[in-house]
């Protein structure tokens, strides 16, 4: 049977997404379309490119997760990297995570929105200089830009430019220079692209998040200005998609809670990873055996 499915960020504990979705390929469903927000989008993009749940775990025990963080510069004191968040708004580049995605979408040969089937794959950016929640390829006309010839491995990056972590993605248009981050900032979670009230689904939608259920999630415990910017964050990224899904959503989607592993963690052992990947798989067999569409 055909669905369609959501993808939420979560930055490195994303390889739980993956373990979900071989789940959802062992009980015969098939992604029809996809959407994802950072972590999800990666995701969301290989399944539209045609990967396999058993392809993308191979991808993922292969890789080395720390050859994804690119500097500038070799700076010989630690504490001067952060000096980086101050002229280049980032940490990393991200050119070398855009340069991986791009790797592998081309091995399928996908490399614009033209090459996947039409509104099979979108994903969530947040354009910082003008103050917008963008849908991507969908938006990218309103600034001039033709969403057919857009690179995917570009949309996908910005979707993940987690800030003061990745440095924000230029998009130059018409308007000038914007800077697009992380799309989590405005919508970690894009379920309403598919399931809306009062709007007939085409097909069945699944999601899947990496977090508590929404009304048993702890309460975030602040005590300093980290504990602080961490608890402001966490809204940011989660209170837009807490309203809009209602007990009427929540019986389709699937809720991984991942704590013990940090969004940046990217040093992660090889059992790490594999215990994040089974965490999805439970996940996802336990909601499918009672879920209904």
């Amino acid at each position: 049977m055909d669905i369609d499915g959501v993808f939420s960020g979560g930055g490195v504990r994303g390889l739980a997404l993956i373990g979900a979705y071989q789940a959802i390929e062992e009980k015969g469903l098939r992604f029809k379309r996809v959407a994802g927000t950072s972590a999800g989008a990666i995701v969301a993009a290989f399944v539209a490119a045609g990967y396999t749940s058993g392809e993308l775990k191979d991808i993922m025990e292969e890789m080395d997760l720390g050859h994804l963080l690119d500097s500038n510069a070799v700076l010989p004191i630690p504490f001067l990297k952060w000096f980086r968040i101050y002229y280049r708004l980032g940490l990393y580049k991200g050119a070398a995570l855009e340069r991986w995605i791009e790797q592998k979408l081309k091995a399928r040969g996908i490399y614009t929105f033209a090459d996947l089937p039409d509104k099979s794959l979108r994903v969530i950016a947040s354009d910082i200089s003008n103050g917008r929640l963008l849908v991507l390829p969908d938006d990218l006309e309103k600034y001039g830009v033709p969403p057919e010839t857009f690179p995917v491995a570009r949309a996908i990056r910005m979707s993940a430019s987690l800030p003061y972590f990745f440095e924000p993605v230029k998009l130059r248009s018409l308007e000038g220079t914007s800077l697009l981050v992380d799309g989590g900032v405005l919508s970690n979670f894009p379920m309403w692209l598919f399931d809306r009230e009062n709007v007939k689904k085409v097909r069945p939608v699944i999601g899947v998040k990496l977090s508590h259920d929404f009304m048993e999630r702890p309460k975030n415990k602040i005590n300093n200005a980290i504990e602080l910017y961490s608890a402001l964050f966490q809204t940011m990224k989660d209170a837009h998609d807490a309203r809009y899904i209602s007990r009427k959503h929540e019986k389709n989607i699937i809720f991984i809670p991942t704590k013990g592993v940090l969004t940046t963690e990217f040093e992660l052992s090889d059992d790490s990873k594999e215990e994040l990947f089974q965490m999805g798989k439970h996940q996802g067999e336990q909601f499918l055996k009672k879920w209904t569409y």
